[in-house]
């Protein structure tokens, strides 16, 4: 591995000191940091940026007993700016917004009226007193040609897993357009269950509204996520661990419904705290409580439009294991939900954008054992029932376990002629370049033509292969991987020991993912290298390796 290129520039910013103006990512005057951390102590965030607008947030503690979940403080009015210099000399929009307890007093508001991919810097003021300084950008007009697009893609962070340090150096990236985080921002479990390095807060497994308004704010108070949350727009979607593991749209795998009550109320709460403490738009408006749905478009010029799934809230249970009949091929099951696959469908179908990128949370390549022919399984099926379409599953909870849904979508690829739809996905806390074939038992020939890629990040601190077997990285790795892919030739790329961030480079000759590694993830300080770089051509359905990282532009 070779050391990553990153501009490590500082950027600097000066301001009176009466409002606390602060440097993008330096230190603040110790006077002003102490008044910044009274009333802003989770630190800024923007998210979701359109052409001419973008999500701001931030969560003021307007009294010491204000504090997250507590359901105490007074109404209160920030003021908030978006300007084009640091110093803010040139404000462009601005405004107040009036908070409270009933809303644990986050702000979540739309800036308008700016300019197609701009890049500009925001804060917000209470009392006299200035938050730390965002930066945010928004993306390219409708009909504007760009010559590339850069995201980091990450997910999977764990707190008491280990630290965040791939969020830190993701940040010193100077050029992306946005961060996609593609799902388990926060973690649901007590203390102990999966790390110790961290104690999570509260203590206990999260099910109360209090309960998950305080894990969020526990996380928006760690250094390493305050710093790319400010430096760089966030696109998110969740997976499971948001709300509770293996979560489908009417129960999930670790929800007791004796001891924890309704799970429909446990997912409410978890949305609602998740509408409060994310810049996410959760409906067609950006006000508290104005929608639940979380699939949505954004668009990037005619370069590219990304379509951010809910592949949870929507879905059906998953298959029991062992898969001993064909309960992952019925196709009245779904993972999508009837609505959310028309939209998709319809987004995949579109011409507006060259290249189609999916926020997908959970694995939509195959990784069966071993695939089979598809005629050959549904023959064997019309009698006995016993086959899983495209082979038996090695993950039910991804689209394997819902393999009429993944036929559906790849059917509409292949019918339609649709080219450039890269899958873009988290869950599996391990690294993976695919095509993705039509049908996996004849790939690479005709009838199973890849027709789409697909690249998998790995986690920021969730448990890989190596964390769980407690073995050292590259032993038991290898062998699985191996493995996996001699099943699969599909697969080209795996990394099963590895914790740390993507970025994604799109132009209209390739896209292409080059992965980053942590040294460690229980050190605070870990070092950060290049793993592996690869990349799709324009309309060719296939993944090839690349031999360096793009430079930052």
């Amino acid at each position: 591995m070779t050391s990553i290129e990153l501009d490590r520039r500082t950027l600097l910013t000066t301001g009176a000191a009466a409002t606390g103006a602060v440097a993008l990512g330096v230190a603040l005057p110790d006077e002003a940091e102490a008044a910044a951390n009274r009333y802003f102590k989770h630190g800024v965030a923007s998210g979701d940026p359109h052409p001419t607008s973008v999500i701001l947030w931030t969560r003021l503690t307007p009294t010491p007993k204000a504090t997250p979940g507590s359901g105490r403080g007074p109404r209160a009015t920030v003021r908030w700016q978006v300007a084009e210099d640091r110093r803010f000399r040139r404000v462009v929009a601005q405004g107040r917004f009036t908070t409270s307890a009933a809303r644990d007093h986050t702000v979540k508001l739309e800036a308008r009226g700016l300019r197609p991919r701009t890049t500009y810097f925001y804060r917000f003021l209470y009392e006299g007193v200035a938050s730390r300084i965002g930066r945010t950008r928004t993306a390219p007009a409708a009909h504007a040609t760009p010559a590339n697009l850069r995201f980091g893609v990450v997910s999977c962070s764990n707190l008491p897993a280990g630290y965040f340090s791939a969020y830190r150096h993701l940040a010193r990236c100077n050029d992306l357009d946005a961060v996609l985080h593609l799902g388990d921002y926060l973690y649901e479990y007590g203390a102990g269950s999966y790390g110790d390095v961290r104690q999570p807060v509260p203590a206990h497994e999260m099910v109360s509204l209090s309960d998950y308004r305080r894990r969020h704010a526990q996380y928006k108070q760690d250094q390493d996520l305050q710093l790319l949350h400010a430096r760089n727009p966030f696109i998110v979607t969740w997976d499971d661990h948001e709300v509770t593991n293996d979560a489908w749209a009417e129960g999930a795998e670790n929800h007791d419904p004796e001891t924890e009550g309704d799970y429909l109320a446990r997912r409410r709460r978890a949305h609602r705290a998740y509408d409060e403490w994310m810049p996410v738009r959760m409906g067609s408006e950006v006000a508290l409580g104005d929608g639940t749905r979380l699939f949505r478009r954004l668009r990037f010029g005619r370069l590219a439009e990304l379509s951010m799934l809910d592949l949870r809230t929507y879905r059906d249970q998953q298959a029991s294991y062992p898969v001993a009949d064909g309960t992952v091929s019925d196709p009245e099951r779904t993972i999508t939900g009837a609505a959310q696959m028309r939209w998709l469908k319809d987004s995949l179908r579109q011409e507006r954008a060259q290249w189609k990128l999916v926020g997908n949370s959970v694995m939509i390549a195959p990784v069966v054992f071993p695939p089979l022919p598809n005629d050959l399984s549904r023959k064997v099926n019309d009698f006995t029932g016993l086959l899983p379409e495209d082979g038996a599953p090695y993950n039910v909870d991804q689209w394997d376990g819902y393999t009429a849904d993944r036929h559906e979508v790849l059917g509409h690829l292949a019918d339609h002629g649709v080219q450039n739809t890269v899958f873009l996905t988290g869950d599996i806390h391990s690294a993976w370049a695919c095509d993705v074939p039509l049908d996996a038992g004849t790939y690479p020939l005709e009838r199973g033509r890849s027709v789409a890629t697909e690249f998998v990040c790995t986690s920021v601190t969730s448990d890989n292969l190596n964390d769980i077997t407690g073995t050292a990285p590259a032993r038991s790795s290898i062998p699985v991987e191996a493995a996996i892919q001699a099943n699969n030739r599909h697969v080209k790329y795996l990394n099963f020991d590895d914790h740390g961030f993507s970025v994604l480079d799109v132009t209209a000759a390739r896209t292409q993912m080059d992965y980053y590694v942590i040294s460690e993830r229980t050190d605070p300080n870990a070092t950060v290298s290049w793993a592996a770089s690869w990349a799709t051509d324009a309309d060719t359905q296939a993944v090839r390796p690349v031999d360096a990282p793009v430079r930052e532009r």
